[in-house]
This record gives C-alpha cells, structure tokens and sequence, in this order.
C-alpha cells in the first residue's frame, strides 16, 4: 500500500483585481517550511492540506460561490480565512462578513480566524460615486463613499501585508495550542 502525506498548508483565493492575491502571496511567505503550496480557484483540483487559508474578495458583504463551494467540500481541516474589500477597515462590518462567510465551513473543520483588509476597487465603480445627489442625507453619503474609494486606491498596503503576516502567527499560535 502507498502512503500519502498532505501538506502542511495550502493558501487558496479568489482575486477579482488582484488585491486578494497579494495578500495570498503574503500569507504563502510567511507560512514556515517547504510543505506548501498556493493555488488560485480556478487552478485548486482538490489537493490536500492540513491547513487550508482561504481568500476571497468581498462581493455585497460576502463571498463568491467558488469559495463557497471549495470549503464546503473541506472536512476535518483547520481553516483560516482572509479577504479584501473595498469599504474601509469598519470592524461592525468585518464582523457581519465574517458571519456571513465562515457559516459554509463544515462542522467537522476546526475554524481559526479570518483576516480581512481595504483593497481597491475598479475606476468604474468611481464614476457611480461622482453623480451628485438631490438630498442632503443621499449627498453625505456619495461624499462618504467617494472618500473611502479614493483611500482603497492605496490597499492593500505595506501596513496591509505586515498585518497579514501577524495573522499567520497567531493562526500557526493556535494551531501549536490544539
């Protein structure tokens, strides 16, 4: 009979604009060792882990049906998530992102976070904020929206990356502790 090992780790996104990937990269850096792979959605053909970071990129306050569709098929793995979106770092709505995503993990998976940070977004998606509005409640908040993309033009960032990184630390602390 052939014995298989898993890997170690297998960081695995979805990256619409290529935020998301960046923080892949990041993470697949700082993961010790040589028994490790990352792979994009379209790519992963369902190879094995013992960790499993999961990326998406934040669509409406949740993420796409790949994702989903991958970490339902994940059982008896530890999972840690990590995602980017395009509204800035409000934690309230990290927080409903977080419920929103991590609710397709299977019971018998052991979940260990999920990092999340501002990317930017596409130009066109400016052009909507541009058109001002009537009402002063509705201008407040295009102005508000207009602002926040003009901050994601600068995400992920140097700061981004380094917080990434310590995310991977504290996965690999509470692994050490399980």
């Amino acid at each position: 009979m052939e014995w298989v090992s898993s890997m170690d780790y297998m960081v695995l996104y979805s990256s619409k604009t290529g935020n998301t990937k960046k923080i892949a990269t990041e993470i697949f850096s700082a993961l010790p060792g040589m028994s490790k792979d990352m792979q994009s959605m379209e790519e992963y053909r369902g190879k094995d882990a013992d960790i499993f970071f999961i990326g998406f990129w934040v669509n409406r306050g949740t993420c796409e049906m790949s994702v989903i569709d991958a970490m339902s098929e994940l059982h008896g793995k530890k999972i840690a998530l990590f995602g980017t979106c395009g509204m800035g770092s409000d934690a309230e709505y990290y927080r409903s992102i977080e419920q929103k995503v991590n609710v397709w993990i299977p019971d018998d998976c052991e979940y260990l976070g999920i990092f999340l940070c501002q990317g930017k977004m596409p130009m066109q998606i400016r052009g909507n904020y541009e058109i001002p509005r009537e009402d002063s409640r509705q201008e407040a908040c295009r102005r508000r929206l207009l602002h926040n993309f003009d901050e994601a033009l600068f995400h992920p960032n140097d700061t981004d990356l380094a917080n990434a990184r310590e995310f991977v630390q504290c996965v690999l602390e509470k692994c050490k502790n399980t």
